[in-house]
């Protein structure tokens, strides 16, 4: 087969691209800003989340930059095995996200997050700001990552420059986000997961086609050596296999904007929302995987790729194949409102987390207008921060990575709160600091040769080992039924000591 020719495409069209969906997104945030009056609706949506908009909006936070590129990128890695372990823990890990959104919906009714979740559970002021400072570090972290692919394709595809990506992207996504929260995150969402399946559906098919066809694809491939077409290959999982699993796991309970839908999703779509989020996932990331195929049949070298790596392969050969510029400019669209969509919600979920772990709970009298003033400025706040981190020339790559590798000590303790009734506050506290002391010395030791793998392992034992020793020598026992009734007295107590009409309830209250 000849060799891929790499033709990059106009700049005026790249930013044309950034644009667009933003003007489109704002108009939409313009026409629901009406049911957006308060910071309860910004920031859950009234409770009234349906299937449909729950769905989607799951799919959309969940299908990063990385999901549709990294696809393609493991598969001209590691072949099938390589798609295979990137695809199906990404399900896996919304879906098991039901039993923990069924039992605390349940039992909270009323929550809004999970470090208020945490703050009700043991009244223990060290486990909520730990948690709190995670969670915020984790979405700071989505918005980096997002920006991250945000400059991978344009500047691969279009030449334009990273600093000109991450401010015009910053600027598009905080503008429209302003304006509707949760509400214009799930209506956004829903649009973004249509494009993200059609529109990678389309790309492919005609990536196909303009490369020979699947089956001139896939002989080329098998002709290169089995390893390609493997599925079960044990290098794969040892590699970033059963890291990959056991980190997205904690991805997902550790992000407020899963949280944030918990809360928001009425009850009796609640469950049935992250199961069919899970499932309809699943051909996005499959359908983009199959450009890493159509990288190694053309025998596509790393150094052709440059200093992007291999995540670089999609965009590559989008533009090297001779597509129309329409497919072009879908497949462009696909990966931005991918980023869009994630760096949405993200915002999305810092606004819950500064109205009621923050505002509400260190200054409880302030009025609505200015808590829902503070809560949209935080989104501005915290774009502004993460894209400084990224335009500073930081591995930023590396503090996402190692912000989420310490996030994992949330993920026994957390799971403990939850089911587990004799977990303590002093159980819960311990088996964070035991997993950081422990997975962090592995990680620094054994992760530059054998990967991160030991080091997460040792954390999730450590960090289970000491929560459960630590909470059974208290010999407590937690009433999950208290979550609600110790809720509704804190807001009958709030209400009644609202000083007058012109000084509204706060969000929390509501």
């Amino acid at each position: 087969m000849p060799q891929l020719e790499f033709i990059q495409q106009s700049g005026a069209l790249g930013y044309a691209l950034l644009f667009g969906p933003g003007i489109v997104l704002l108009l939409i945030a313009l026409a629901v800003k009406g049911a957006v009056k308060t910071t309860h609706n910004f920031v859950i949506s009234g409770r009234l989340l349906g299937f449909g908009f729950g769905v989607a909006s799951l799919i959309s936070v969940w299908t990063w930059s990385m999901a549709v590129m990294l696809s393609s990128a493991q598969a001209y890695t590691w072949g099938t095995s390589g798609l295979v372990w990137f695809i199906v823990p990404n399900g896996l890990a919304v879906i098991i996200m039901v039993p923990f959104a069924l039992k605390l919906r349940q039992k909270m009714p009323s929550g809004y997050t999970l470090a208020e979740f945490i703050r009700a559970r043991f009244q223990n002021t060290i486990s909520s700001v730990a948690t709190l400072v995670f969670l915020i570090g984790a979405l700071l972290g989505v918005i980096m990552i997002n920006l991250a692919g945000l400059v991978l394709v344009m500047n691969k595809i279009f030449g334009l420059t990273p600093i000109g990506i991450v401010i015009t992207g910053i600027v598009v996504v905080t503008v429209y986000s302003y304006f509707g929260g949760l509400t214009t995150s799930a209506v956004t969402g829903t649009l973004n997961t249509l494009l993200l399946g059609v529109g990678s559906s389309v790309v492919v098919l005609f990536a196909l086609a303009k490369a020979g066809g699947a089956d001139l694809v896939f002989n080329k491939v098998e002709a290169l050596g089995d390893q390609h077409l493997n599925p079960f290959n044990p290098v794969t999982a040892a590699s970033f296999g059963l890291a990959l699993a056991l980190g997205l796991l904690t991805n997902v309970i550790a992000d407020q904007s899963f949280w944030q839908r918990v809360w928001a999703i009425r009850p009796k779509d609640l469950g049935r929302s992250f199961l069919w989020a899970g499932v309809w996932f699943y051909p996005i990331p499959l359908a983009l995987g199959l450009l890493g195929f159509i990288g190694v049949a053309y025998g596509v070298t790393p150094e052709q790729l440059g200093s992007l790596g291999a995540g670089a392969i999609g965009p590559h050969v989008i533009a090297s194949l001779g597509l129309p510029v329409f497919i072009i400019a879908l497949y462009t669209l696909v990966v931005v409102n991918a980023c869009f969509a994630a760096i949405d919600g993200a915002l999305s979920g810092v606004t819950s987390l500064v109205a009621v772990d923050i505002v509400h709970r260190y200054w409880p009298r302030v009025s609505e207008r200015k808590l829902l003033t503070i809560t949209k400025t935080s989104m501005i706040v915290a774009a502004a921060i993460a894209g400084g981190v990224v335009l500073t020339g930081i591995d930023y790559v590396n503090l996402v990575t190692t912000v989420y590798f310490y996030g994992t000590s949330l993920l026994i303790p957390v799971t403990l709160s939850i089911f587990w009734s004799r977990m303590t506050g002093a159980g819960y506290v311990a088996g964070v600091l035991a997993g950081i002391a422990v997975g962090g010395p592995l990680r620094e030791t054994l992760g530059p040769t054998y990967g991160p793998l030991f080091g997460i392992i040792g954390l999730i034992a450590a960090s289970a080992i000491v929560s459960v020793v630590v909470s059974l020598r208290a010999n407590t026992r937690f009433d999950f039924d208290s979550l609600a009734e110790g809720k509704a007295a804190l807001l009958e107590r709030d209400t009644a000591a609202k000083p007058s009409a012109d000084d509204p309830v706060p969000a929390g209250q509501q």
